[in-house]
C-alpha cells in the first residue's frame, strides 16, 4: 500500500516515528519499544536512517518486521550524505523484497566537520538528486521533509521553497515538516507553498516535548521558534519529570486538534520511541474527538 493513498484519505489519521539503535546492544530493547508502538495500529510507521547515517541495516531491520510481523505500513527512511550509488541501490533492491514500498527521501544531518559545500563532489548533492534516482529506480511513494521555519542553512525561505519545488520536480509524492511549535508558522508556510505552485499533500511533524532537557536539542535541530504559551509550560513544569510529561502530551494534543480542526487531515507524531507517550496522544486525541485512531 502507498502512503500516499492514507494521507490523501478524507478520515483523520496519524502516523508514528521511531529511530533505529546506534549498536547492536541496543537493537532488542528499540525493537520491543518499536513493536510496542505498533501495536497502537497508527495508519505507519516511519523508521528512521541513523545519525550520519549509519542506521541502515537498523533501518531496514526496524522496518521489515513492523511492517512483514506487526502488519503496520512502513515508511523506511534513506540519507544520501556520505551515500555511494551501489548502496543506495543495495537498499532500494532491499526495500522491494521486503515489500516495503514507501521511501523517506534526505540529505541527512552533515557529519562533523563537514560543511554543504562538500557534498558538491557527492553523487546526491541534494535530496531532489537522490529523490530522481528513487523514482527513476522502481514504483515508490517518496517522501521528503519541509521545515515550517526557515532551514538552519538556509538564509532565507524563498530559498527553502526553492529546493522543495525541485524535490517535487524530481519525484517527491507528499512533505513531512520538521517540528514546530507554532501552529501559525504551518498555514503561513502551507500559503506561500501553494503560492510558488506546490501543491503535493504536506504532512505536519508534531513533537511531543516530555522533558525540559529535549528542548534545547529541539533548537539545535530545527532552530524551532518556541511560542510564549510553550515556554511558560517549560518554566511551570519542567522541574517535575512527571508534570512535564503530562503537560508536553497535552501540549502536542491541542496543537493536532487545532489542526484537524484547520482541514489538516494527518498529522505526524515524532514519538522518541516512548510507547507510552504514543499511546496517551492516541488516547487524549480518541476521547476527545470520540473516535478511535
Amino acid at each position: 500500500m502507498k502512503i500516499l493513498d492514507t494521507i490523501r484519505d478524507e478520515k483523520l489519521s496519524m502516523s508514528f516515528e521511531v529511530f533505529p539503535p546506534k549498536t547492536d546492544a541496543a537493537f532488542e530493547e528499540v525493537l520491543q519499544a518499536t513493536e510496542a508502538i505498533a501495536a497502537l495500529k497508527p495508519s505507519f510507521i516511519s523508521v528512521t536512517y541513523g545519525a550520519g547515517g549509519k542506521g541502515g541495516k537498523y533501518t531496514m531491520e526496524i522496518a521489515r518486521r513492523l511492517q512483514n510481523a506487526d502488519g503496520v505500513e512502513t515508511l523506511a527512511h534513506l540519507t544520501c550524505v556520505g551515500a555511494k550509488r551501489e548502496d543506495v541501490q543495495a537498499y532500494l533492491q532491499a526495500m522491494k523484497d521486503a515489500g516495503i514500498r514507501n521511501i523517506m527521501a534526505l540529505r541527512g544531518d552533515l557529519p562533523e566537520g563537514m560543511n554543504p559545500e562538500d557534498m558538491k563532489n557527492s553523487p546526491y548533492p541534494h535530496a531532489s538528486d537522490l529523490i530522481r534516482e528513487i523514482r527513476a529506480t522502481g514504483d515508490f511513494c517518496i517522501g521528503a521533509a519541509c521545515y515550517p521555519e526557515v532551514h538552519p542553512e538556509s538564509t532565507v525561505q524563498a530559498e527553502d521553497l526553492r529546493r522543495l519545488k525541485e524535490k517535487v520536480e524530481a519525484g517527491a509524492d507528499f512533505l513531512t515538516t520538521q517540528m514546530f511549535f507554532d501552529n501559525n508558522l504551518l498555514y503561513n508556510f502551507l500559503y506561500k507553498l501553494r503560492e510558488k505552485g506546490v501543491t503535493v499533500p504536506v504532512v505536519p511533524g508534531i513533537m511531543p516535548i516530555t522533558g525540559a532537557n529535549q528542548v534545547k536539542r529541539a533548537l539545535k535541530l530545527s532552530g524551532s521558534f518556541m511560542p510564549r504559551r510553550f515556554t511558560s509550560l517549560v518554566d511551570k513544569f519542567g522541574s517535575s519529570p512527571e508534570a512535564m510529561k503530562r503537560a508536553g502530551i497535552i501540549y502536542a494534543c491541542d496543537q493536532i486538534i487545532d489542526l484537524f480542526a484547520n482541514g489538516i487531515r494527518h498529522v505526524h507524531v515524532y514519538t522518541m520511541n516512548k510507547p507510552d507517550v504514543a499511546e496517551a496522544i492516541q488516547n487524549h486525541l480518541s476521547g476527545m474527538l470520540g473516535r478511535a485512531f
